[in-house]
C-alpha cells in the first residue's frame, strides 16, 4: 500500500551494513517502523541528515500487509532545523525529547492532535530564542494531556501537594511516598499554567529544573508500564550548568 504522510523521527539503529531501522510517530498512521539505505558516502537519494532526532519529515511510503519494517520512496523535511542540528543546547534537548517520545508513543494507531502538537512543538523549539531552558519542562507536562494524564489541576489549593499516584492536589500528605511537598507543587502549577509564547517569562532555579525534570519523569514512570530510565538526560542538563 502507498501512500502519504508526514513523521517525525523517534529514534535510528543500524540493522545491518547496508540498512538502518528508522522509528517514526506518523500523522497518518502513528508509530512505524521503516528500513531506510545507509548513507556511507555514495549517493543516495535520502540524505541521513533527514533522519535526525526530531526530524519532521514529508513521506511517500510503502507499507506492506503483516510486515513490523515498511519502506520510504521518497522523503523531504518540512522544515529546516538548523538550530536543533547545530545549537548544542537545542540539538541536546531534540535527542532527550526524541528519547522520551520513543518510550512514550508506543501505540500504531494515528492521533491528528497528538501529531499537531509534536509538530508545532518542535517548531518552536527550533525559532524560539529566548525561554529554551524552560521548554522542555512545559513540553513533557503539556504531552501528559495528549497521552491521557493530566494533572487535575482544579483540584490546587494554596498549600496543597500532589498525589502524583493519582493525579491530584491533596492538603494533607498522601500515605504513600510518591507526591510532590507545597515548594514543588506550586512549581509545578506554575509550570502548568506557563504556554510557550511566555515560558521566557517564567524564572526557576537550576536546582529547581534538575528536580522538576526528576520528579515529572518519576509521574510518567509511575503512569506508564515499562518507562525506563532516560540515559540522554544527564548530557542535557550539563549543558545548563
Amino acid at each position: 500500500m502507498l501512500g502519504k504522510t508526514r513523521g517525525i523521527v523517534l529514534h535510528s539503529i543500524p540493522y545491518n551494513d547496508r540498512y538502518a531501522i528508522i522509528y517514526m510517530y506518523t500523522e497518518a498512521f502513528g508509530r512505524v517502523s521503516y528500513l531506510v539505505t545507509r548513507n556511507r558516502g555514495k549517493k543516495t537519494s535520502m540524505s541521513k541528515s533527514l533522519f535526525m532526532p526530531l526530524s519532521v519529515v514529508e513521506m511517500e511510503v510503502e507499507h506492506f500487509n503483516k510486515r513490523d519494517l515498511h519502506r520510504i520512496r521518497e522523503a523531504k523535511l518540512c522544515f529546516s532545523l538548523v538550530e536543533l542540528f547545530c545549537n548544542p543546547v537545542k540539538n541536546a534537548l531534540a535527542l532527550f525529547l526524541a528519547e522520551v517520545l520513543f518510550r512514550v508513543l508506543r501505540e500504531s494507531e494515528p492521533d491528528e492532535r497528538l501529531f499537531a502538537y509534536l509538530y508545532n512543538s518542535i517548531r518552536v523549539l527550533e525559532e524560539s530564542d529566548k525561554g529554551v531552558a524552560n521548554f522542555h519542562l512545559l513540553f513533557l507536562l503539556h504531552l501528559l494531556y495528549y497521552i491521557g494524564i493530566y494533572p487535575n489541576v482544579d483540584t490546587y489549593r494554596e498549600h496543597a501537594c500532589f498525589d502524583m499516584l493519582n493525579g491530584i492536589f491533596v492538603e494533607s500528605i498522601p500515605a504513600h511516598r510518591h507526591f510532590l511537598n507545597r515548594e514543588e507543587s506550586l512549581i509545578l502549577v506554575r509550570l502548568l499554567r506557563m504556554r510557550f509564547e511566555n515560558m521566557s517569562l517564567y524564572a526557576f532555579s537550576r536546582q529547581d529544573r534538575v528536580n522538576i525534570i526528576r520528579r515529572i519523569l518519576e509521574y510518567y514512570r509511575l503512569h506508564l508500564p515499562d518507562f525506563p530510565e532516560i540515559k540522554s538526560l544527564a548530557v542535557m542538563q550539563s549543558l545548563f550548568d
